[in-house]
């Protein structure tokens, strides 16, 4: 009897966990296979600033990574790859790292409006594409190239002025007469030139004053520095001239056609840069100043900071010494340094 009670509670015990067991399964169960099912997706995304009309192609994009709650249907997944590819176009500008979406692209055999000139879609927002008169000189030999980086350095040159005048010191001098009237006249005499404002200093022999006048024009002062860094250079020379109202096939067919013919030395240079730094590169080009292009790394993106360099800092930080006034010197004199004329550069009679 005792047996049969102990072989009933093992029995009971059994069957109690088998029912809480197949409960506790039970609700694991669907949790398990939720987390096991795929919960990401990966969606193109511009990989590089693309323009309007410009070609969706293997090159131009990147993926990304995002939970399957947040692909909305109008996005482009991997496994839209073959449509997305298939000869689609830009129908607006986008940005590096924008969503490709179905509202964004459109078939190139279909006319897009472009307003204004296609390569205006490539300037990001917030800046402006500045240009500036260049030389072979200012471009480091034609290093500088469409989409290179570049610091900016400028020279500038000073002289002193009289405040009110506004012209250069020093001043001319004349001499004041007094007709009978009794008013004083100023002015130059006919025979006399007008003589240039100078300074009195005392004669160290005869210990009697002089007035010491300039025997040439001012010699201005030159600073150069760099002012503007890592700067994007958006084209060098003209840009070519399309229509608006032209597809973006058209204009491309019309590029080539313009890149296919001669060539010649570019004078411009276009930067995009921001409107403040528009304003002082016009600025820096009416009054003449001179600005050289730098070439730099595109891979660089430092910012250093510089030393204006004028005459006084090239002396004493390169340790350039003055030379002194002896009672001897070579012969014959030199006025003016020059670069001498090697045989190779006499051109043949």
């Amino acid at each position: 009897m005792r047996r049969g009670l102990i072989l009933i509670f093992v029995v009971l015990i059994v069957v109690i966990a088998l029912v809480i067991g197949f409960v506790v399964i039970r609700q694991l169960l669907p949790q398990t296979t939720q987390q096991a099912a795929p919960t990401n997706v990966d969606v193109y995304v511009a990989g590089q600033n693309i323009p309007l009309g410009g070609k969706i192609t293997a090159d131009v994009l990147n993926t990304k990574t995002l939970p399957q709650t947040m692909v909305t249907a109008d996005m482009y997944t991997t496994a839209d790859k073959a449509d997305l590819l298939n000869n689609k176009i830009a129908s607006i500008p986008l940005s590096q790292g924008t969503f490709i979406t179905k509202g964004e692209v459109t078939d190139a055999s279909q006319t897009v409006a472009i307003p204004g000139p296609s390569w205006a879609t490539v300037i990001p927002p917030g800046m402006v594409a500045a240009s500036v008169p260049t030389s072979r000189f200012s471009l480091s030999s034609y290093g500088v190239a469409d989409g290179a980086h570049v610091n900016v350095n400028v020279c500038l040159s000073f002289v002193d002025l009289d405040s009110n005048f506004q012209s250069a010191l020093p001043n001319y001098t004349s001499i004041v007469t007094a007709p009978g009237s009794g008013t004083l006249t100023l002015g130059i005499h006919s025979e006399m030139q007008p003589s240039t404002d100078g300074r009195i200093e005392l004669e160290p022999s005869l210990q009697q004053p002089k007035l010491v006048i300039p025997s040439e024009p001012q010699h201005s002062r030159v600073v150069c520095q760099t002012v503007l860094q890592d700067v994007v250079v958006m084209k060098v020379g003209d840009f070519s001239q399309v229509s608006s109202s032209q597809t973006a096939a058209q204009q491309q067919q019309q590029q080539q056609q313009q890149t296919s013919a001669p060539t010649v030395a570019p004078d411009l240079i276009t930067l995009l840069v921001s409107p403040q730094d528009a304003d002082m590169l016009d600025y820096l080009v009416f009054i003449k100043a001179q600005i050289m292009f730098v070439l730099r790394n595109p891979n660089d993106q430092s910012r250093q900071a510089t030393n204006a360099i004028t005459l006084q800092y090239a002396l004493s930080q390169d340790n350039i010494p003055i030379p002194a006034k002896l009672p001897y010197g070579t012969q014959p004199t030199i006025g003016a340094l020059t670069q001498p004329v090697l045989p190779n550069d006499i051109p043949s009679k």
